[in-house]
């Protein structure tokens, strides 16, 4: 006899029937949002998303779980449920983040292939590299420049301490691109690049040490972010910005009405690609749609049978151009670095 039982004999009486579920079931239906407040993400931070609402106040909030990590990057357009009072110790809660126009991303290269959002509904990109100290290297300016191309984004590519020395071979090279190229140094009138900047969400993105901040405090008139120093035995920069902010960019200095957005993110040295179509980078090159369709299939664009060696023997002042679109197509998708 088992033990725990006693001597009498079971039976039918003695079994337990699990009574029916009672809980209903699971409604496809899902919460109606359209009713609720549009805000402008501003800035993220472990865990926390500053964000402005169309009064103008901050209000801190935290995303829905639903919504999945990584989900919410500055300039996103939001959905905000909750206390969207904007007062010390309320937090809201971001339910939907709105549809993007476009985003600022990089593949993760320790991880492969994932892709990550930098930054989101960005209307021009600031290339930033210094002219000296540290060098400039072409990497990264190639790499930003494909994403840009790929995204829809105006890119300005601006080389910052030219009273160290004249950025002749930088311009040489970039100016057959067909973008706007800028060149600062200490003191000097940055009226026209505002000008570029007025109405649009922008976006900062250069290396630690090129002078990123030192730009960012220059066109804002104001002293909103650190600035840093290169380190004399790696060459390299040291970081002064851990996060991507949204800073208002005003009409007029002093004023108080918001014309456009700057967004400075922290320096990166790293810039992978694997994301990327090529196929969107060629269709920015708009001179070369109607000789790239008479192309082989398949056609890298860098072999003896593509269209554009044709092109280049008819008209030797495109060949600048054709070299350009080249050397951005054959960069490393692996890796993406300097």
């Amino acid at each position: 006899m088992a033990k725990g039982r006693s001597n009498r004999d079971f039976d039918e009486s003695d079994v337990r029937i699990r009574p029916a579920r009672t809980t209903k079931r699971r409604s496809k239906d899902r919460p109606d949002y359209s009713a609720l407040p549009e805000a402008l993400v501003i800035q993220v931070d472990r865990g926390r998303s500053i964000c402005l609402s169309e009064d103008g106040t901050e209000v801190v909030a935290m995303k829905a779980r639903e919504l999945g990590k990584n989900s919410v990057v500055v300039g996103d357009r939001v959905i905000l449920d909750g206390d969207i009072t904007g007062e010390s110790g309320t937090l809201a809660r971001i339910v939907t983040v709105k549809e993007r126009k476009n985003s600022l991303s990089r593949t993760i290269d320790d991880i492969g292939v994932m892709e990550r959002a930098i930054v989101a509904n960005v209307d021009s990109m600031l290339i930033v590299v210094a002219a000296a100290d540290p060098a400039p290297k072409t990497g990264l300016i190639d790499r930003a420049l494909v994403v840009a191309f790929d995204q829809g984004i105006k890119p300005i590519l601006v080389i910052t301490k030219c009273d160290l020395t004249q950025p002749i071979e930088l311009r040489k090279l970039y100016s057959p691109l067909d973008i706007e190229i800028f060149e600062s140094s200490r003191g000097c009138d940055l009226a026209p690049l505002r000008k570029s900047l007025h109405g649009q969400t922008s976006v900062l993105i250069g290396h630690s040490g090129v002078g990123k901040s030192t730009l960012l405090n220059a066109i804002l008139g104001e002293d909103v972010r650190t600035t840093g120093s290169v380190n004399e035995v790696t060459g390299r920069g040291r970081h002064t910005t851990s996060n991507a902010v949204a800073f208002p960019l005003a009409e007029h200095q002093g004023s108080k009405e918001i014309d456009g957005w700057l967004i400075d993110t922290p320096g990166v040295r790293s810039f992978g690609l694997r994301h990327i179509d090529p196929n969107r980078v060629v269709s920015s090159f708009e001179e070369f749609a109607e000789v790239i369709s008479s192309c082989p299939k398949n056609c890298s664009h860098n072999e003896e049978s593509c269209a554009l060696n044709h092109l280049q023997e008819r008209e030797p002042a495109s060949a600048t151009r054709i070299a350009s679109l080249r050397r951005l197509l054959t960069l490393d998708r692996e890796n993406g670095y300097d």
